[in-house]
Parts: C-alpha cells; sequence; structure tokens
C-alpha cells in the first residue's frame, strides 16, 4: 500500500482494523498463503491544531509539564468530527511550546482519557520529558488511580480483574476482553457500599483502551451510566473519575502528586444512590 508505514500499519493492526481469515491479530502474528486479509483504512485528518482560548483547570505547570483537569464532555486531540475545542487546542492556547513525540495532532500529549471521563491528566511540553514520561507509563512507576460507581453490589473488599482487551469481534466501535488482545490488568478497592451500586478505587498497571470500562462489564458490574458496556442510563455519563495521578518529575526527579474531587455530577449521582 503505497504510503503506509510500518508503524501507521502496525498501529491498524492493533487498533483491530486488520482482519485475517475474518478474525483480528497481532502485528506479529504470521500470514500464509491463501489467508484471507481485509483492513480498513482510517481516512487521514489533515486538520493541524490551532490554539484555542478555552478555559482550563491547572493544577501544575512548569517548562516540562502541565497537569490539568479535563471536563467530562471533551474530546482529547482532533479526530474525525471534532477538529476544535478539544484539550489539545485548550493546552495550545496556553501558550509555549508542546512536546512534538506523539504526532502533530496530539501535541504535548503523554496519554488519554475518555471523552466522557472527567479528572487528572498530565501533557509534555519538550521531547524529553514526553520521552521520561512515557517511560514511567510504561514501567508502572507513574500511578493513576480512578474513582468508579459500579452496577450492583459487589461482596469482596477488592481484587485483580485481567483479560486481554482488544476490539469487539463484531462491533469495532467497542473494546471487550478478546484471546488476540492486549494483556490488561485492573485492581480494584471497595470504597463504599451504595444501594444498588458499588462506590471503587480502580488502579492501572496498563492502560489499554476503555480499560476500566471493560474490566467492570466482563466482572458483571459496568460503570454506572456506560450505556456503551451495559451500565445503563441512570447517570448522565460513565461514573468514572480520574482521581489521583502520581509521577517523577522527569527533570528533577521530584515525586510529584495531584487529586481532583469528582466533578458536580458524578458527587450528585453519588449521593442518591448512597444507603
Amino acid at each position: 500500500m503505497p504510503g503506509l508505514t510500518r508503524t501507521a500499519a502496525g498501529r491498524m493492526a492493533r487498533a483491530g482494523r486488520v482482519l485475517v481469515n475474518g478474525r483480528a491479530l497481532r502485528p506479529a502474528d504470521q500470514v500464509r498463503q491463501n489467508d484471507v486479509v481485509e483492513f480498513d483504512r482510517p481516512a487521514p485528518v489533515h486538520v493541524l491544531p490551532r490554539p484555542e482560548l478555552i478555559p482550563l483547570d491547572v493544577l501544575y505547570e512548569d517548562s516540562d509539564l502541565v497537569v490539568v483537569f479535563k471536563p467530562a464532555g471533551m474530546v482529547v486531540h482532533p479526530a474525525a468530527g471534532h477538529h476544535s475545542g478539544t484539550l489539545v487546542h485548550a493546552l495550545l492556547g496556553l501558550g509555549g511550546s508542546w512536546s512534538a513525540a506523539g504526532g502533530e495532532a496530539r501535541p504535548g500529549l503523554v496519554h488519554r482519557l475518555d471523552k466522557d471521563t472527567s479528572g487528572l491528566l498530565v501533557a509534555a511540553r519538550t521531547d524529553t520529558a514526553h520521552q521520561a514520561l512515557s517511560s514511567q507509563l510504561a514501567d508502572r512507576t507513574m500511578s493513576r488511580v480512578y474513582q468508579a460507581i459500579a452496577v450492583g453490589q459487589i461482596a469482596a473488599p477488592g481484587g485483580v480483574l485481567e483479560g486481554d482487551i482488544g476490539r469487539h469481534p463484531r462491533d469495532r466501535k467497542r473494546m471487550a476482553v478478546v484471546a488476540s488482545g492486549r494483556s490488561a490488568r485492573t485492581h480494584y478497592q471497595v470504597l463504599e457500599p451504595l444501594r444498588g451500586h458499588t462506590l471503587l478505587r480502580c488502579d492501572l498497571d496498563t492502560g489499554r483502551t476503555h480499560q476500566i470500562r471493560v474490566h467492570l462489564a466482563a466482572f458483571g458490574h459496568p460503570v454506572a451510566g456506560d450505556s456503551v458496556y451495559g451500565g445503563g442510563r441512570a447517570a448522565p455519563r460513565p461514573m468514572l473519575h480520574a482521581w489521583r495521578l502520581r509521577l517523577r518529575h522527569p527533570r528533577t526527579g521530584e515525586q510529584l502528586a495531584f487529586e481532583s474531587a469528582p466533578p458536580a455530577d458524578f458527587a450528585t449521582f453519588l449521593e442518591g444512590v448512597r444507603l
């Protein structure tokens, strides 16, 4: 395919956009004679983001990184149908330089949050900071802790949810626990039993797309309000909040810790289901 790099082809495969005999496989899997390969190449997005003066809650900022609170409903980076009003546009509106290690359309971004997930996110101003923070994500020394309101009452005080996550075999817009997925592990702890629900603390060992939502759904206790994964529509959105973030400063080595209380919609729903 002219113009398609190995990196882009691998990204397509990991996103479940390449099927071999009807099954999504890893980029390293072997293709044999007479196999049928199908692919869905996403349309390229050529619009580069420009700064926009969007109000943004900044918890920490220096010449290396910025820690911000992302509100629920805000898309993190430009994509098809979202060419303005994203977190990236808001970051650019803060001024200064940003890392280009994540690509031209994603300046500064080290990790992401789903559109309807609120909470803490770190962005890098330099490529050096970006690489250091990405390494912390990879070796799990960056700690990301979430609060989630799950449907149903969970008896165990805590546990570990494991299951390889990849594209759903029939619905390409969803993720699922599948044999061909990438390894994923989520630790959970019950913070408070609720009426028909449970307030959880969730710690990520890995950072797969929709990880907490998929793992809790597979556990039989989907995130409340997550209609995509069986959590119903009683809540205004999936009740998932990136609560705490701990990292090592990429230049000084100082340990930095941040915490952000859940926003009003989360707090209101929580009060409504308290015992």
